[in-house]
């Protein structure tokens, strides 16, 4: 039977940091009654002063929540909300939210085994056709900028109907929902988009500063680039080369966009997805040593596309 999440009364956020307190901004905006945690006892107190409900744990958060979304830095952070003391599911079976939503990028296994926790609960108060709780893995894309905008994208693992009821609470924060299949499916979709952008990133790299060295401008090398074969959105959305395009990381110093450390995690992720379905990820790995590799030289709070200058030595377009 379809489940019916609505009227969703109560929202819980877990997780405040740049991504996750623009996502609960905009559903105070939407007009959900939130209650919210984070280890940071100044943003709680900047929630507190804005009206908002703060609880000092996450199972604070769960007794007061129908719905319960966490957005956090790892798999480790994700699980200690989960199981740890104090954790979500603290109170042994029973649980009070109907549905867990997890946006945070971690492992599809981790996904997986937090999903079957959550189905073997029993509601504390259960709805005509909700009979029990159920997670979603609902990882985003388009970073700090959509999610300010609410224009992030939700890509979603999990029971389909579970889907369906939360989809309207998932565009409250973004524009684009895609349901990706059963549970940990959502967070499979996450990683494999971060290595393509990550290895197309230090393709079109590669290619403007060989291209540099060789004579060419890079204007000029994307120019082609994006009117023939090698287009990409690394090379007509976001540049990596100073000079070349406005609005993007590279024309402010790499600063403000998603951090080579993010990145070098993801790619971490996506290794030791591939190991354990021994899968052929030769460009993976590859990918994964260069953005360590940055990270180690001083650079792991630039974003990503600064391995174009800090990587292979690419010159400025004025330079």
């Amino acid at each position: 039977m379809s489940r019916i999440l609505e009227p969703i009364k109560n929202v819980g956020f877990i997780g405040l940091g740049n991504m996750g307190s623009r996502m609960a901004n905009n559903l105070l905006k939407a007009g959900y009654k939130m209650t919210v945690h984070d280890v940071d006892t100044n943003v709680m107190k900047k929630y507190s002063d804005m009206g908002v409900s703060t609880k000092q744990t996450p199972f604070g958060v769960a007794e007061a929540s129908d719905v319960v979304i966490t957005m956090l830095p790892s798999s480790s952070h994700v699980l200690n909300v989960y199981n740890g003391p104090y954790g979500l599911l603290q109170g042994g079976n029973l649980l009070r939210p109907r549905l867990l939503i997890d946006s945070s990028t971690i492992d599809p296994q981790t996904s997986r085994k937090l999903s079957a926790s959550v189905s073997n609960c029993t509601l504390k108060e259960k709805k005509e056709n909700w009979e029990s709780p159920v997670m979603l893995d609902a990882p985003v894309s388009g970073g700090v900028v959509a999610a300010e905008a609410g224009s992030l994208t939700f890509m979603v693992g999990g029971s389909e109907d579970a889907y369906l009821a939360a989809k309207s609470l998932l565009l409250s924060m973004g524009k684009n929902t895609i349901f990706c299949g059963g549970p940990g499916n959502g967070s499979v979709a996450k990683i494999c988009n971060n290595l393509a952008m990550a290895v197309s990133m230090l393709g079109v790299s590669e290619a403007l500063a060989l291209g540099q060295s060789l004579g060419i401008t890079a204007s000029t090398l994307t120019k082609i680039f994006n009117s023939s074969s090698a287009r990409c959105w690394s090379s007509d959305s976001y540049n990596p080369v100073p000079g070349v395009m406005q609005g993007v990381p590279s024309s402010r110093n790499y600063s403000g966009g998603f951090a080579s450390k993010l990145m070098a995690k993801d790619l971490k992720l996506a290794v030791a997805s591939a190991e354990e379905v021994e899968q052929k990820c030769p460009l993976t790995f590859l990918a994964q040593h260069i953005y360590t590799e940055i990270c180690k030289d001083g650079h792991e709070t630039e974003d990503f596309s600064s391995v174009f200058r800090h990587y292979y030595s690419g010159k400025s377009e004025h330079d």
